[in-house]
């Protein structure tokens, strides 16, 4: 979902003071990151199948899903490469105002595009959105503009929405590490994560879901989240150290607290999921020489064993069985091992391009979908042609979205960023 940094230059500083390692981004280029593209476009046909199957396999889908969560598989590498790649857009950067500026740029535009269709589709009675329940209109538009919808207890107008909430409180707690000079701490704080999913309903912090709206309300916790994720975002922007401080340091709680007492995924699942995003983070402080391999390695090891050992025990539920969980992160940590391994091998064009548009392909199949379930309707029976023709469509649709949307606003993003970096 997330596209690699441009080439850097050699050396930069941070808005912070600090200076970015040479040896952590000298070495980006094409061949550097193509193997971040490939990964990314495996997870995007993964998550496509995995939605799609729905309609097309729906007979398949159920035999497959106990044995393999394909939607887990396909989330799990995207929260890996978006681990490795964040933080080092922030460093090359060197300063939180131009990041969040190229992550305004880079994430809303399409997801406001897609949005926007979904809502006119609805109003021509083409397709159906969710029931907001009790909730507002305002309530739930306001949330989705943050993005942290799937924190603050509203529904996700669309399904895949709810891993951008993740994806945001990422953001934050990146840019808070940074603001404190912490962001090359990426190893131990992936551990730290795993041994908090592993031990926390050991511990007792099995909470309901949403439990913190559910305690204060909706509405109070969204506009609360609101403002101070605003404020947080300013604050970090500014030029004042300690207002940049300050500021990373409310976002980043802001993130810890809706991620640990208002998921709607279980609670270990989704601290797995800050550990394997500080994983990926691990890592490329590892092949940038801010860490050692040894170090790397090891919190792998860590991650790896504490996130099965979780999904052992308390991964049977509503939406999937341990045994699917497990094999399915499992193979997503082999397959970026595999990626990571052969980094600096040729990668086949293909994947590269489909990486390019992942975040279109993510962000309309399940709009795509949509429309034809409330018009053509579910197949009774499994048809791998319907599939297949499935993705002859959405596959030139994405390219169309990347060329007119995704592309002309990151560039847009990139002039933004230049004029407003601090001198």
């Amino acid at each position: 979902m997330e596209s690699p940094p441009a080439v850097p230059a050699p050396q930069a500083r941070s808005q912070s003071g600090l200076r970015t390692s040479p040896t952590a981004i000298a070495t980006a280029g094409p061949s550097r990151w193509g193997w971040l593209d490939a990964l990314r476009g495996i997870a995007a046909l993964v998550v496509v199948f995995d939605h799609s199957s729905y309609t097309f396999m729906a007979d398949f889908r159920r035999e497959l899903m106990p044995q393999f969560n394909t939607s887990r598989y396909g989330i799990m590498l995207f929260f890996l490469v978006s681990g490795y790649v964040i933080p080092a857009s922030l460093e090359r950067r060197g300063c939180v105002r131009t990041f969040w500026i190229g992550r305004v740029f880079r994430v809303y535009p399409l997801w406001t595009a897609v949005v926007a269709v979904l809502l006119a589709a609805h109003l021509v009675g083409v397709v159906d959105i969710r029931d907001l329940g009790q909730q507002s209109a305002v309530t739930v538009a306001v949330a989705h503009a943050t993005m942290l919808q799937e924190l603050l207890g509203t529904p996700n107008l669309l399904l895949v929405l709810w891993t951008l909430s993740y994806e945001m409180s990422f953001y934050l707690l990146v840019v808070a590490l940074f603001t404190v000079r912490l962001h090359q701490k990426s190893a131990a704080i992936a551990v730290t994560g795993a041994v908090l999913a592993a031990l926390s309903v050991t511990a007792g912090l099995a909470l309901p879901a949403a439990g913190l709206s559910g305690l204060v309300g909706t509405g109070p916790l969204v506009a609360f989240a609101s403002i101070a994720m605003g404020g947080a975002i300013c604050c970090a922007s500014a030029r004042s150290a300690v207002l940049r401080t300050a500021g990373g340091v409310l976002g980043g709680m802001l993130a810890l607290v809706l991620v640990l007492l208002n998921g709607t995924v279980p609670l270990w699942e989704g601290l797995v999921i800050l550990a394997v995003m500080f994983l990926g983070t691990a890592v490329h402080r590892a092949e940038g020489g801010q860490s050692t391999w040894r170090c790397a390695a090891g919190a792998a090891v860590v991650v790896v064993a504490c996130s099965v050992g979780s999904a052992y025990r308390y991964g049977d539920g509503e939406h999937f069985t341990r045994r699917g969980w497990i094999l399915a992160f499992l193979l997503a940590v082999l397959t970026f091992g595999a990626g990571l391994a052969s980094r600096r091998l040729r990668t086949p064009g293909m994947l590269t391009g489909l990486g390019t548009i992942s975040y279109s392909v993510y962000l309309v199949h399940p709009l795509l979908l949509e429309v034809i379930d409330s018009t053509i309707g579910r197949r009774r029976h499994d048809s791998l042609v319907l599939e297949m023709a499935f993705f002859t469509v959405l596959l030139p649709l994405c390219l169309v979205t990347y060329r007119y949307i995704e592309r002309p606003s990151q560039t847009l993003g990139r002039r933004v960023a230049r004029r407003m970096q601090p001198p």
